[in-house]
C-alpha cells in the first residue's frame, strides 16, 4: 500500500514560495524587457505597434484575472502555482520562434499566454501566504515575495539590452522559458501544501461568486481607495512603458545598452522598496507608504525630461522612483488586502483588485504608444505624469491617508 505525501512544512513552503516566485517573475520580466526591443529591432516595429504588443502582454491581466481567482479559491493553491510556471514557460517558449520569424502576432499571442501563467501565479501566492505565516509576519512574507519579483526586475533589463546590442533580442525568450522551468522546480513541492478544493456542494453560480468579490471590493473602504489609485498609476505605468523605449532611443540618444542600464533604475528602487518596507510601515504607519507609492511617482516624468541628451543619471534616477515608492505601496496594500478580507475570497477579491491594479495596462499602453506616434514620445511622457498625479490624489482624499495603523482582521 503506498504512503501518501506528506504536506509541505509551513516554513519550508514559506522558503520554496519566494524561489518559485523568483524564477516565475525572472522569465515574465524577460519578456517585457524583451518585447518593446524585440518589435524595434527584429520587426521594425514603430511606436504605435510597440504599444499594440504591449497592450497584448497586458491585456492577460484583464482577461484572465477573474477566471484565475475563481480557480484560486475552488482548487487547491499549491498545485494552481506549479500549473502557472509552466504555462509561463510555454509562453516564453512560442515567442521565441516567432519572434525570430518575424510574426508580430504570433508574439502578441504567445507573450498573451505567458503573462496568463504570471496572473495566476500571483493570485495563487497572494492567496496562499495567510496560510502560511501569521498576521504579524504578512509583510515581512509579502516583501520577500516582492523582493524576488524586484531582483528578476533588476537583472532583466540590462541582459535583454545587452542581448539585443549582441544582434540577439529574441534570444531572451530561451532564457525566459528556461527560467519558468526553474521556477516549475520549486512550485511542484509546494502542491501539498495548499489549502484542499472545496466542496461543490451549496457552491454559488460563477456569476454570483464573481459579484460577491466585487460587492466585497466596492463596499470596503480600504479596498475602494486601493483600486482607485491603482487604475490610475497603471495606466500611466504602461502609458510610460510603451514610450519609454522610443523616447530613449530617440530623444534622449541611448543606445540599448545605456537604456538598459537606465532601466536597471527600475529594478534597483523595487529591491530598495522590498527591503525597506517592513521596517517603514512598522516605523511611519501604513498611510505614509500609501502615499509615498504614487507621490514619488509623479517625480518620475519631469526628470525624464529634464535629462540632457545622453544622460543617462536622471532616467536611472527617475525609473527608480517608480520603482521605490510603488513597491511600498504594494506590499502595504497587499497586506492590508489580506487581514480584511475573509480567507474564502481572497482569490476572488485578489483578482477584482489585479484587474484594477493591471487590466487598465492595456490602455495605457495604448493611449501612450497613439500619443507618442502622434505628438512625439515626450506627450507619452506627460501622459504618465497626469496619471501618476492621479493616483496620489486618490490616495490623499480616501481613508488610506488616516490609516496609521493596520486595520482589524475579517470575520472568519
Amino acid at each position: 500500500m503506498s504512503t501518501p505525501a506528506r504536506p509541505c512544512r509551513p516554513r519550508a513552503a514559506a522558503l520554496q514560495l519566494p524561489l518559485a516566485a523568483f524564477g516565475l517573475h525572472a522569465a515574465d520580466q524577460l519578456a517585457m524587457a524583451a518585447l518593446p526591443l524585440t518589435a524595434m529591432l527584429a520587426l521594425g516595429a514603430g511606436p504605435g505597434l510597440v504599444g499594440v504588443l504591449l497592450a497584448a502582454q497586458a491585456a492577460a491581466w484583464l482577461a484572465f484575472s477573474l477566471p484565475a481567482g475563481l480557480l484560486v479559491d475552488r482548487m487547491p493553491r499549491g498545485r494552481l502555482l506549479a500549473g502557472a510556471t509552466l504555462l509561463a514557460a510555454s509562453g516564453a517558449a512560442l515567442a521565441l520562434p516567432s519572434a525570430a520569424g518575424g510574426g508580430a502576432a504570433v508574439l502578441g499571442l504567445a507573450t498573451f499566454t505567458a503573462s496568463c501563467g504570471t496572473v495566476l501565479f500571483v493570485l495563487a501566492a497572494g492567496s496562499l501566504v495567510p496560510e502560511l505565516v501569521p498576521r504579524d509576519r504578512l509583510a515581512a512574507t509579502n516583501a520577500r515575495l516582492e523582493l524576488a519579483r524586484a531582483l528578476a526586475s533588476l537583472g532583466a533589463p540590462p541582459l535583454a539590452g545587452a542581448l539585443a546590442a549582441g544582434g540577439l533580442p529574441v534570444a531572451s525568450y530561451g532564457i525566459a522559458a528556461a527560467a519558468g522551468l526553474l521556477a516549475w522546480g520549486m512550485a511542484r513541492g509546494l502542491s501539498n501544501g495548499a489549502a484542499p478544493a472545496r466542496a461543490a456542494a451549496n457552491r454559488p453560480p460563477i456569476r454570483a461568486q464573481l459579484a460577491e468579490g466585487a460587492r466585497f471590493v466596492l463596499g470596503h473602504p480600504l479596498l475602494r481607495g486601493i483600486g482607485g489609485c491603482a487604475l490610475a498609476w497603471n495606466f500611466s505605468f504602461f502609458a510610460l512603458l510603451a514610450v519609454m523605449v522610443p523616447f530613449a532611443l530617440g530623444p534622449l540618444g541611448l543606445d540599448p545598452g545605456r537604456l538598459g542600464l537606465a532601466q536597471a533604475g527600475y529594478g534597483s528602487g523595487m529591491i530598495a522598496g522590498a527591503a525597506l518596507a517592513a521596517g517603514m510601515q512598522r516605523r511611519f504607519g501604513p498611510n505614509a507608504l500609501l502615499l509615498a507609492g504614487p507621490g514619488l511617482s509623479v517625480l518620475a516624468p519631469a526628470l525624464l525630461l529634464a535629462a540632457p541628451a545622453g544622460g543617462l543619471a536622471l532616467p536611472f534616477l527617475a525609473l527608480f522612483l517608480v520603482g521605490f515608492g510603488p513597491m511600498m505601496w504594494l506590499i502595504c496594500q497587499t497586506g492590508i488586502r489580506q487581514i480584511v478580507t475573509p480567507a474564502a475570497m481572497l482569490g476572488r477579491v485578489g483578482a477584482v483588485l489585479q484587474v484594477a491594479i493591471y487590466g487598465v495596462r492595456p490602455l495605457g499602453a495604448l493611449a501612450g504608444g497613439v500619443l507618442a506616434a502622434a505628438q512625439g514620445p515626450a506627450a507619452g511622457i506627460w501622459l504618465a505624469g497626469v496619471g501618476f498625479a492621479a493616483s496620489f490624489l486618490v490616495v490623499a482624499v480616501s481613508d488610506l491617508a488616516r490609516l496609521r495603523r493596520l486595520p482589524a482582521g475579517a470575520p472568519a
